[in-house]
């Protein structure tokens, strides 16, 4: 097929870029920028998470006097992620070939990016300045864009592409996330002999997560133990125990009080038996809500509306890199890219919904 968003998208599927390991596909990425004569930085972000590439910020100059806008994507891929084929239908639907997911998520929103900027360029159209930040390890975490470099940027304004569904959705909020893990400290005896001298970890954690609110015990929090460890002979009363799990909030002072709930519940429960616990927690991404009448929302829906795409914003449970962004003062959504069934092997996208995906951002840059 000779389209040149499927070209660049197959071409740029076979790099591979898993988190931590985007080195070639970043040095890729920045010769497809270079060839639109647009300057790029790298930042170190990947010695400070340990990965082999830091961020790639481009830097596109604008003819007209207006603030510029910060246009996102991340270059890391879940894992299967080695050796990706990508294929198309003569209905325009790309998909992997063999065991690998597709890439979609968020290779759509890389070309997406490219392809509008080429076009603005190609029909020598004036526009305002563009920032560019294409974040490693985003998967992780959003680590790339946790320690991305600031300094490089002046836009207030941001549109990553980095969400599921058909050209018009958008997200405006997404939660604090906060993993955790607890150990449950008991006391080890022999369990045929003498389990009257134990004191059991396993049974203990057991009963605090018994009582925990898991679910979505309120509006807008979620909680969860995804994972129980613990024990070894089965001729041994346990003396450990490890519970790990996450919390998720639409406000991050709501996450931190379900924090203080799970830690209550599992001092109490030690405490009934004479165990301890020891309890730590990491948040990798804070709440952020941008308002509806904020104007990177308001030049969506017009934009939405020139192309003749229907505006769904909503709130999402999972985090991205605007997370990060909004920390930084930088208002923002996240805007559907054409992905589906992510993080899967039967993940696809449509070429369409990409070209659709173009026009709106085209629209979008040019909006005064």
């Amino acid at each position: 097929m000779d389209n040149r968003i499927w070209k660049r998208f197959e071409k740029l599927s076979k790099i591979d870029s898993i988190s931590f390991k985007e080195r070639e596909f970043c040095d890729a990425l920045k010769i497809e920028l270079e060839d639109l004569g647009i300057s790029t930085f790298e930042d170190d972000a990947g010695e400070k998470i340990q990965g082999n590439s830091g961020n790639l910020f481009g830097f596109v100059a604008g003819a007209l006097d207006k603030p510029p806008l910060l246009l996102s994507a991340h270059m890391d891929t879940v894992e299967p992620g080695n050796g990706i084929e990508a294929v198309i239908d003569e209905e325009g639907i790309i998909t992997s070939v063999g065991d690998t997911i597709l890439g979609a998520d968020d290779l759509s929103g890389i070309v997406i990016i490219l392809e509008a900027i080429q076009r603005l360029k190609e029909q020598n159209i004036p526009h305002r300045p563009l920032e560019l930040l294409f974040t490693v390890s985003e998967e992780r975490s959003c680590l790339g864009s946790a320690n991305a470099d600031y300094s490089k940027l002046k836009a207030k304004e941001a549109y990553t592409f980095d969400l599921g569904g058909p050209t018009g959705s958008a997200s405006n909020a997404a939660p604090t996330i906060m993993s955790f893990e607890i150990t449950v400290n008991g006391k080890a005896a022999h369990a045929g002999v003498s389990p009257e001298l134990g004191i059991h970890a396993i049974k203990t954690a057991a009963s605090a997560v018994a009582r925990l609110p898991l679910g979505k015990p309120e509006a807008g929090i979620s909680l969860n133990v995804g994972k129980i460890s613990g024990g070894g002979a089965t001729n041994v009363v346990p003396d450990k125990c490890v519970v790990v799990g996450e919390i998720r909030g639409d406000a991050h002072e709501a996450a931190l009080g379900y924090w203080d709930i799970v830690q209550g519940i599992f001092e109490e429960e030690t405490k009934k038996v004479g165990a301890t616990f020891d309890a730590k927690s990491n948040v990798g991404v804070k709440a952020y809500n941008t308002p509806f009448d904020s104007p990177v929302i308001k030049r969506f829906e017009r934009a939405c509306s020139k192309v003749g795409a229907t505006p769904n914003i909503v709130a999402t449970l999972g985090g991205s890199d605007q997370n990060n962004y909004a920390l930084h003062g930088i208002e923002g959504i996240v805007v559907a890219g054409s992905m589906y069934d992510v993080h899967g092997i039967n993940e696809y996208a449509k070429l369409d919904e990409l070209e659709k995906a173009v026009e709106l951002l085209t629209v979008i840059i040019l909006d005064d």
